[in-house]
Formats: C-alpha cells, structure tokens, sequence
C-alpha cells in the first residue's frame, strides 16, 4: 500500500506543476528525497524501549510522525498533520564511516514516548523519511523497539 501512497503523492506533485496550480492551503507536497512509511501496532499498550538505526556512509535522515487521524487514501497531507519532535540520525562527510550515528538523544526519546502513546489510540502510524546529504534508502536500516505495559 505504501508504494501506492508514495505514488499517489508524487503524481499530486507533478499535476499542480504541469497544470500551474498551487498546493491547497497547509497542504504538506512529498519532496523527491522523502518517502511515507507506515508501522502496524499488533498491541497497543507499549512503552517506548529504543531506535536501531543503521546508514552506511554519510548523510541526514530524519524521521516525522504524522497525525493518527491522517488517511492518506482520502485526504491530502497537511503541515498540521506532522508531528513533534522530529527524529534526527546523521553522520557528517568527514566522520569515518565506522563511526557511530549521531542523534538528538533527547528528541528520539521524547519521540518514541510520544509514539507509544499514539499507539494507544489507533493501530496504524504513518512517518515521512527524509533522506538528505548523500543518505540513500537502500542503506537505511531503521526499527523502533516497544516492550508491551504490564
């Protein structure tokens, strides 16, 4: 369904360009260096255990929560619709590609807190990737790990 979704969105793009239209007003247009991801829930009482995140090579990515009430095969993406905080992994240029990622420490944590929480309400979240300086999807490995509340 992803890869429908991605699709959709992109194909959103390229008809306001070749059409001349504008975005409709807080709508959030996927940029050609992000892709939507989605994560089941299979239980929703979950406390936040931590991020595995794996890039070879250099770059950014960053990870955006969007809205639980988002249905991407009904509405468009609203910039009200991302979430705070973001996730941040990066690995600068000049680091040996060895080196361990680099992270808002705080923000992964309040991020993941804040995910388990919207677990909770529905079984399904989305989150936009944004691959930048040089990060590529095909050297990405990203997870989040959830221990079921007792």
């Amino acid at each position: 369904m992803l890869s429908i979704v991605n699709k959709m969105m992109r194909l959103r793009v390229s008809s306001l360009q070749r059409s001349g239209q504008k975005r409709q007003d807080g709508e959030r247009l996927l940029l050609p260096y992000e892709a939507v991801y989605r994560l089941d829930f299979p239980t929703q009482d979950l406390s936040f255990s931590r991020w595995y995140f794996s890039l070879c090579g250099h770059g950014r990515v960053t990870v955006t929560g969007i809205c639980q009430l988002w249905t991407p095969d009904l509405t468009h993406l609203m910039t009200r619709q991302l979430l705070e905080p973001i996730g941040t992994f990066w690995r600068n240029a000049e680091d040996p590609e060895d080196s361990p990622l680099k992270s808002l420490e705080a923000d992964m944590q309040e991020f993941g807190e804040r995910i388990a929480e919207l677990a909770k309400v529905r079984k399904v979240m989305y989150f936009l990737l944004a691959l930048k300086d040089g990060a590529e999807a095909a050297k990405l490995s990203c997870s989040v790990e959830f221990t079921p509340q007792k």
